[in-house]
């Protein structure tokens, strides 16, 4: 399937470029006619991933964080790459309110799955996590 549009960047693993990336995500997503409802749930499930990333991934030490936002003619892809610790578990990790922190309530995959209609994590110990989510629409909405 061919790409119409894609927009990436990198990000350093601070708690601050969160907000940076979600902006960035829903920004993208405005390109189709989704509700604003539809937006924020774009807006939240890449919060997620790139504040996993933040958090877990790198452990709030400093590292790269990739976003690639991609759109295609039914759907929208957004992909996020950290080099970090990884996921030892994924199904674990999944899970609903599990958590690698106790702090955290452990419910960034629940938000993903739930408000994306795509969900695939590929990660290695030692060699970082992908995230890749992808948000479908008719296609009489693209601008």
């Amino acid at each position: 399937m061919a790409i119409k549009n894609q927009f990436q960047i990198y990000l350093y693993s601070l708690s601050e470029n969160v907000a940076i990336a979600r902006v960035t995500a829903a920004a993208f997503a405005a390109q189709i006619d989704f509700t604003l409802n539809e937006i924020e749930e774009i807006r939240v499930a890449v919060s997620e991933a790139v504040s996993n990333a933040v958090i877990h991934g790198y452990e709030n030490k400093i590292g790269q964080i990739e976003l690639v936002m991609k759109l295609y003619e039914d759907k929208l892809e957004f992909i996020i790459t950290d080099h970090g610790k990884g996921i030892e578990d994924i199904a674990l990790a999944r899970q609903p309110s599990y958590s690698s922190d106790p702090e955290r309530m452990g419910l960034g995959f629940v938000f993903m799955e739930s408000f994306m209609d795509e969900l695939e994590v590929i990660s290695e110990v030692n060699n970082g996590t992908t995230v890749r989510m992808a948000k479908k629409f008719l296609l009489n909405t693209a601008h």
